[in-house]
């Protein structure tokens, strides 16, 4: 790989005397969020992992060349699992308290050393101290598509599930109301979720048809492991016409997720937006 060219004077931040001078917890630091969009395809997910290529890995290595080699950790607002993509992650990064950014500097800056990876960062701003990309969410909110038509895809088959049945949205709209409202969603998330508690309230689960695609919208504070892919997994089978829409119920009532669908491919999942109030994003 050839070496990426200096970078851009007008991106520069400015270091202090010393350089090489440590930052590390303790030490004065400025808080920056920032919204990240990236193609899952090739990715380990979000979280740093022992092999492969993660976006958390990509995005401190990157803050970490603007802080002149001084380490920036990161926290997230939800992790994505490998191969899921994202239009609006949000993230807060720990800069050294003696840089000179601007959110148009943090913004390009880190975009430009993320090159040549498919991350890209939309908007970055600054936040106080005590702000958490993961615990100041109020909503989450993820995209799931799927190509409904029995030619394959040319283009994007990394990006959507593909299933050729003809799809019934009304019976699929009718068992996504059954899962809207607060419920033990034991059923819908992975055997290896970590969450405490598996009660979780769904705000919104919406199917519409998009030419060809049939996009599934979930709307909620948080989610558990896997439980949008296996919520779609489950209305696949209803939209099929294998399950009836009330299983659904059934399903979500046995808190067992063997009683549930099965989990769809990671490819057709989207990370579309986290919710602030107030939103640090929001142009004044």
């Amino acid at each position: 790989m050839t070496d990426q060219p200096a970078f851009p004077p007008e991106l520069s931040p400015v270091f202090p005397s010393d350089p090489h001078a440590a930052f590390a917890t303790g030490l004065p630091f400025q808080r920056w969020a920032v919204k990240v969009e990236y193609d899952g395809t090739g990715l380990v997910g979000w979280q740093k992992q022992n092999e492969g290529t993660s976006v958390q890995s990509l995005l401190e290595a990157a803050a970490t060349r603007m802080a002149n080699g001084r380490p920036v950790s990161s926290i997230t607002a939800g992790r994505t699992d490998s191969g899921v993509h994202a239009l609006g992650q949000v993230a807060h990064l720990d800069f050294p308290a003696d840089m000179a950014l601007t959110p148009h500097v943090v913004r390009d800056g880190l975009s430009y050393h993320l090159q040549p990876h498919a991350v890209a960062v939309l908007q970055a701003a600054l936040v106080p101290a005590e702000w958490s990309a993961r615990f100041s969410a109020t909503w989450r909110s993820y995209l799931y598509r799927i190509l409904n038509r029995p030619t394959r895809p040319a283009l994007g088959a990394t990006h959507m599930w593909h299933v050729r049945a003809r799809l019934d949205l009304a019976r699929m709209q009718d068992a996504a109301d059954r899962l809207v409202g607060q419920h033990d969603f034991t059923s819908f998330r992975a055997a290896a979720c970590q969450a405490r508690n598996p009660v979780r309230r769904l705000d919104s689960l919406t199917v519409e048809r998009v030419g060809d695609e049939i996009h599934i919208r979930a709307k909620a504070r948080s989610f558990l492991h896997h439980q949008v892919r296996n919520m779609v997994g489950t209305l696949i089978l209803v939209g099929r016409k294998r399950w009836e829409p009330e299983r659904v119920t059934a399903a979500l009532e046995a808190r067992s997720r063997t009683a549930a669908g099965p989990t769809a491919p990671a490819e057709g999942l989207y990370l579309t937006g986290v919710g602030y109030n107030p939103d640090p994003f929001a142009t004044p």
